[in-house]
């Protein structure tokens, strides 16, 4: 199963603050077609610890579902480099179940090299969206 999403990262300075903003657009395989899902996005300080979560609206029944929301993470500039975003999707079930498609990080504790460069080139983009293309892991 091959799930891929794109998505841009944006650093803006204000105020000795860097917002981090996101742009979704999951493509996944024929296999999902019809399912719910939704993409849940964690910033973890150095220590793993939970600095912020958020999450899109539910995509019904869509095979490709887009996702034109935008997330706005107040990291302090010392704190770029240390914090680490994962980006985590999800297909919600009946009752409050759901299940876990696939996931990625970037930051301090990438999941490999392509996200670590894009988080690299976020932070040296001068406030340009840096737009990629990842494949998701399986959970």
């Amino acid at each position: 199963m091959n799930t891929i999403v794109i998505f841009g990262l944006e650093a803006v300075s204000q105020h000795l603050r860097y917002r981090i903003v996101l742009f979704l657009v999951l493509n996944h395989s024929p296999h999902f077609f019809l399912l719910d899902t939704y993409v849940k996005l964690t910033l973890l300080n150095s220590m793993g610890q939970e600095m912020s979560k958020c999450k899109t609206s539910i995509c019904h029944g869509q095979p490709n579902p887009t996702y034109k929301e935008t997330f706005v993470f107040q990291v302090a500039l010392f704190q770029l480099s240390d914090v680490t975003l994962i980006l985590s999707v999800y297909n919600k079930r009946s009752m409050k179940r759901k299940e876990m498609i696939g996931w990625i990080s970037l930051g301090l504790n990438s999941s490999g090299e392509e996200e670590l460069t894009h988080w690299t080139q976020m932070k040296e983009s001068k406030g340009q969206q840096v737009c990629r293309w990842h494949s998701l892991l399986e959970s």
